[in-house]
């Protein structure tokens, strides 16, 4: 599961001297941080140009802790044809012995879904495993996508997908991984430049969104009725093309990237309450990331992988 993928990666970055320490934690740790660690942290997932996945645990400390870069699978898509790319859900296999992940990539104009299999949860990606599923065109255009599927346990209660697109934000319903439904289409979000999921629960998904005029936003889509927009800060927030987020337990830990520096930083938010939502920066992460896309890497079938942003 993520805990032992993220301790694996962990462990090699304090050996290196990576991370910066801090008091044991008491809260129960969720998908991003590892058990004791006494901070939050992310399991960063950066794909390249040229198709290849980057591992990275990114851990809530001033200043940011990074640790070392790890390859989590190469070539894994076509060169130079990522435009965006939905979190990468893993799943365990019967032996605990590896692991099965898949994702939701736009190549070119195209939807697809990819799914692989990894010997051990720091190993190798099986080649002759590497699926592209094509689902249907017209997507060249969009500039966020992510998959939300909401569990109790190991049962699936919904499965949704969203895309932002021109001025709308749109959701379907997931039939299977590459049959969608139901589509629901929200106007009135021109403004929005990226988003990060941050909150699900059975009837509702949270996203945290930022405008290129440089305001913050919450942005619950219900299953039923319209979304409920809520301004959690007015400026400053235009620099990141890309914004990727995790729960620690009744905390967010999320990483915005400016794409055109390079340049990540790293923040803790409060639980989400308009305005008087707590933000907490921890500054720049000390590396340079210069990747196509960036997602969060989570357990998909485990009730205690679910966000609690909101």
């Amino acid at each position: 599961m993520i805990r032992k993928r993220a301790a694996g990666l962990l462990g090699l970055a304090m050996a290196a001297g990576a991370l910066v320490h801090a008091a044991p934690a008491t809260a129960a740790p969720t998908s991003g941080p590892v058990p004791g660690a006494g901070f939050c942290q992310l399991v960063l997932g950066s794909t390249t140009s040229g198709g290849d996945l980057i591992l990275r645990v990114l851990s809530g400390v001033s200043p940011p802790g990074a640790s070392p870069s790890r390859w989590g699978g190469k070539d894994l898509l076509p060169d130079n044809q990522l435009r965006v790319a939905s979190g990468i859900g893993t799943q365990t296999n019967a032996e605990q012995t590896g692991e099965s992940r898949r994702q939701y990539v736009v190549l070119g104009s195209t939807l697809n879904l990819l799914t692989y299999t990894v010997n051990g949860f720091a190993g190798e990606v099986d080649p002759a495993t590497v699926k592209r599923t094509p689902i249907g065109g017209g997507w060249g255009d969009v500039r966020y996508l992510e998959s939300s599927r909401f569990n109790r346990g190991t049962t699936l209660v919904r499965h949704n997908m969203y895309a932002v697109l021109g001025d709308n934000i749109l959701r379907w319903k997931v039939v299977d991984g590459t049959s969608f439904a139901q589509k629901t289409t929200y106007a009135g979000f021109s403004a929005v430049k990226t988003m990060t999921l941050i909150s699900q629960t059975a009837t509702y998904d949270t996203f945290l969104a930022s405008t290129r005029a440089g305001a913050l936003y919450t942005i619950r889509i219900p299953l039923t009725g319209k979304p409920v927009v809520k301004v959690v800060r007015r400026s400053t927030w235009q620099g990141f093309e890309a914004l990727v987020a995790d729960s620690c337990d009744k905390k967010t830990i999320v990483v915005g990237v400016d794409k055109e520096t390079g340049t990540p930083y790293l923040y803790e938010f409060g639980h989400a309450n308009g305005t008087a939502t707590v933000i907490k920066a921890f500054g720049k992460v000390p590396r340079t990331f210069n990747e196509a896309a960036y997602s969060r890497l989570f357990d998909d079938d485990q009730e205690y992988e679910q966000l609690f942003g909101e």
